[in-house]
């Protein structure tokens, strides 16, 4: 792995474990086995890394859940499949934990990949379920933009839960909760 990919790499996890102000350059560079000289090489400083790193966190978060959200099945069994995907709940959501960040949310620069990545989830989300209701999988009178910004609020909220209890259970209790509420009426 090249110099650049080991900061953007270590910035990444020590952004998730200490958020921004617990990560300082000193240990980004510890953790990447890089020099003080070969960080400001390739990039001009602590927010140009975290923003590379936040970036590239933003990108991996969307591609993960595209994964578990695409093709053209009921739309019932892509909101579960997203949902019940395999996640490290006790460690939190690495975008969504950004959010609690007051340095990230300070800076313009920052937060933008944040607010663009939950802004994409709800919205991709929001196009899955209007397939539902149109497919007559779902009531028609649900607002598919409301049950995206649900599904996203059980899964945010089911990361502070499960952190706060020390266990999943609470993450899984609130997903099977929504599941069975979006359960077609057959």
């Amino acid at each position: 792995m090249s110099t650049p990919e080991r900061l953007i790499e270590s910035t990444r996890e020590l952004l998730w474990e200490r958020g921004y102000v617990g990560t300082s350059p000193k240990a980004i560079q510890q953790h990447a086995g890089a020099g003080q000289g070969s960080m400001y090489h390739h990039f001009t400083g602590k927010p140009d890394l975290a923003l590379a790193a936040i970036r590239r966190t933003a990108q991996e978060m969307r591609a993960t859940a595209e994964t578990t959200l695409a093709g053209d099945g009921p739309a019932y069994d892509r909101v579960a499949s997203y949902l019940l995907r395999e996640r490290d709940v006790l460690r939190g959501c690495p975008v969504g934990r950004l959010t609690m960040d007051p340095d990230v949310i300070a800076s313009d620069e920052l937060r933008a990949p944040v607010t663009e990545t939950l802004q994409w989830l709800r919205e991709r989300l929001a196009g899955i379920v209007q397939e539902g209701v149109d497919r007559g999988e779902f009531s028609a009178s649900l607002d598919a933009g409301e049950v995206a910004s649900a599904i996203v609020a059980t899964v945010q909220g089911g990361y502070v839960l499960a952190r706060a209890t020390g266990s999943p259970e609470a993450f899984d209790a609130g997903v099977r909760g929504l599941l069975a509420l979006l359960e077609p009426r057959g």
